[in-house]
């Protein structure tokens, strides 16, 4: 689904990655903390060695300790009037114990690293974030209406059914609307329909807002209000089903409440036992959950940055955790399994040959002529003429006829170049252009849309070890269409003629089968997107909504990354996993330790942080090239691929 507008994804993927954390309020917030802390903590170290008074250090440490308490006081305060028990309590009675018994510098060091694990997970989850505050890049804001005086520029909300509005060449249609009477339109439908060639409309056919005038500029007469319309139909669409989408617990929590009621146990039973409450706070500071607080990000945040070296941006921690459990793989067609884009597949020379040109002669000429027009045909047999070598020549005397064709002269002969209407044992979906060379018809040309390379293989890959149990394809085409394209592909299901909500809908369907990953890349895709456990748009091309509306984002216009960050989630959330047991199991060991006297709160704080380098360190294992799921498939899937989902024209013969 080839869109005029870009995504502005690859830009943000730019930003520094402090700039990423500072983008948003909680970011800074958790920022300021951790300088304060490692501030305090600096201060509180150094003082005695200039001689300063014991108590300006010890100031310095209950300065470093207190403000992260404060905040994480009352994030412990908002979790739990949602209900949700985490291992930060434990945090909060390791520092506030510390500061109660005497103890500055071991809450300090908790304080630390507390915040350093806060700052982490801000990074990792820096991406997720973004409002759709922006979601459709192409969307217009005003509208040309006709009034007795004139053309009078007026806001979306000022349209009125009813209203003749002026829609100008590379103009969005503003509102869902009829052709106005005496009037034509070619409207490129890609962003909403899939579709990749435009089509052509006669006067009182029906208009959806969203598609751009490729034509000359034509009257709408307005037949919804904008609210009412198509696009904004879909973006109220993307909104509700963000609205439905739990956030993502941490991994950690899911121990939060064994781990309370043990670390608690152990505590209490020390303090008892000995009589002393340093014990007790021995024990809280070494269970202090700053390898689960820490590994996990540490873990995840090195998967999202292989995910981008292998193409795909993954916009946050919890994303990357569901595209690891999914089951379930739901596909649009065009510009994903297909290359986008209509090729020249085969050149039928008219019998006769009253032109005097052999098939490389046609095509030149052909390909001369249609380097005059922006059609998305044109530009296939510009480039495959190009591709076999041949030299065009500059046409003259064009004329185009918006959805007739294009006619001119090429080195003095008479070229004709118009639609035709596709014929049986053209493949499915395909479209054919007529050539006529001085008044002699001399070919037609078959164009379609076609599976990428190595479409098959990478399904087998998606559907290997560890892959997805279900593949199922929704697409805005014709089943029949979808059918003959997809024959002898392991799809489980086809769902053809799907509208926006239709896609949804298949999503929800499939989720009967577990966790859902939907791909897409078009406007009428994000609701879809948006709607699926995780929502991966193919972004090198792809409409602005479909990135926004994603939880990850193809940078690239291949498949191969799909399977790989596929396999890169895996690896990285057993990783965390990994590092979750290991944090855990190493803090229980040095919970006993404390609670029999062996070590005091500041060595217990010091043993926390050889607990951190070791689960750390573990979890920076993710960063590490894993089995590339691209090894699989035979080579590269759409190397050089142009498009986004792309789907056949509805109409037979295409538009010109």
């Amino acid at each position: 689904m080839p869109s005029p507008v870009s995504t502005t994804l690859p830009a943000e993927g730019g930003l520094s990655p402090l700039r990423d954390i500072l983008a948003g309020r909680r970011g800074r917030v958790r920022f300021a903390l951790l300088a304060i802390a490692a501030g305090g903590l600096a201060a509180g170290l150094i003082a005695p060695a200039f001689g300063t008074s014991p108590w300006l250090g010890a100031a310095a440490l209950y300065a470093a300790t207190a403000p992260v308490l404060a905040a994480l006081l009352l994030e412990i305060v908002t979790s739990l009037r949602r209900g949700d028990v985490g291992l930060d309590i434990v945090a909060a009675l390791a520092m506030g114990g510390a500061l109660l018994l005497g103890e500055p510098l071991a809450g300090a060091v908790v304080a630390v690293m507390y915040a350093g694990g806060q700052f982490l997970e801000a990074y990792a989850e820096g991406r997720a974030g973004r409002r759709m505050t922006a979601l459709l890049a192409r969307a217009p804001r005003s509208a040309l209406r006709h009034e007795p005086d004139g053309l009078a520029e007026i806001t979306l909300d000022a349209v009125r059914i009813g209203d003749r509005l002026l829609v100008r060449k590379g103009d969005t249609l503003p509102v869902d609307g009829r052709v106005a009477p005496g009037a034509t339109a070619l409207l490129d439908v890609s962003a909403l329909t899939g579709e990749p060639l435009p089509i052509r409309l006669e006067a009182g056919a029906s208009a959806l807002s969203g598609a751009g005038n490729l034509g000359e500029a034509f009257d709408l007469v307005a037949e919804r209000e904008a609210s009412e319309s198509t696009y904004a139909g879909i973006v109220r669409l993307v909104e509700a089903a963000r609205a439905e989408k739990a956030p993502m617990a941490r991994l950690a929590d899911r121990w939060a409440i064994l781990f309370l009621g043990l670390t608690l146990a152990i505590a209490g039973t020390a303090w008892l036992a000995s009589g002393d409450p340093i014990r007790a706070l021995a024990v809280l500071v070494v269970a202090t959950p700053c390898p689960l607080i820490l590994a996990v990000p540490v873990a995840i945040v090195s998967g999202l940055s292989r995910a981008a070296e292998a193409g795909v941006l993954v916009k946050g921690g919890g994303a990357l955790e569901r595209l690891a459990a999914a089951r379930v793989l739901v596909l649009d067609k065009t510009g994903t399994l297909t290359a986008g884009t209509p090729e020249l597949q085969r050149i039928l020379v008219a019998d006769g040959a009253r032109h005097g040109a052999d098939e490389a002669e046609i095509l030149r000429l052909a390909a001369s002529l249609e380097q005059a027009s922006s059609h998305v045909a044109a530009r296939a047999l510009v480039s495959a003429a190009r591709a076999r070598g041949l030299a065009l020549a500059t046409p003259t005397d064009v004329v185009e006829a918006a959805g007739d064709g294009l006619a001119g002269r090429v080195e003095g002969r008479l070229v004709g170049v118009a639609g035709a209407p596709a014929r049986a044992g053209d493949p499915p979906g395909a479209v054919r252009a007529s050539v006529a060379l001085d008044g002699a018809d001399a070919a037609e040309l078959v164009l379609a849309d076609r599976l990428r390379p190595g479409v098959e293989d990478l399904l087998a890959a998606l559907r290997g070890e560890g892959g997805f149990a279900r593949l199922v394809l929704a697409t805005g085409d014709r089943e029949a269409v979808a059918r003959a394209l997809l024959a002898g592909l392991p799809i489980d299901a086809i769902d053809a003629e799907c509208t926006p909500a239709g896609k949804v809908a298949v999503v929800i369907r499939e989720r009967a089968h577990g966790p859902v990953v939907m791909l897409g890349d078009g406007v009428n895709d994000a609701p879809a997107l948006a709607a699926a456990d995780v929502g991966i748009s193919m972004g090198a091309r792809g409409a602005a909504a479909s990135a926004q509306a994603a939880d990850a984002v193809v940078l690239v216009d291949r498949l191969e990354p799909v399977a790989e960050a596929r396999a890169i989630a895996r690896r990285t959330r057993a990783i965390a996993l990994q590092s979750v047991a290991l944090g855990i199991g190493l803090s229980v060991a040095g919970m006993i330790a404390a609670a029999l006297g062996w070590l005091t709160p500041v060595e217990g704080a010091l043993l926390q942080e050889a607990i951190d380098v070791a689960a750390i360190l573990n979890a920076l294992r993710a960063l590490a090239p894993g089995t590339r799921a691209g090894a699989l498939v035979g080579a590269p899937v759409g190397a050089g691929a142009k498009g986004a989902l792309s789907s056949p024209a509805r109409e037979a013969g295409g538009a010109r």
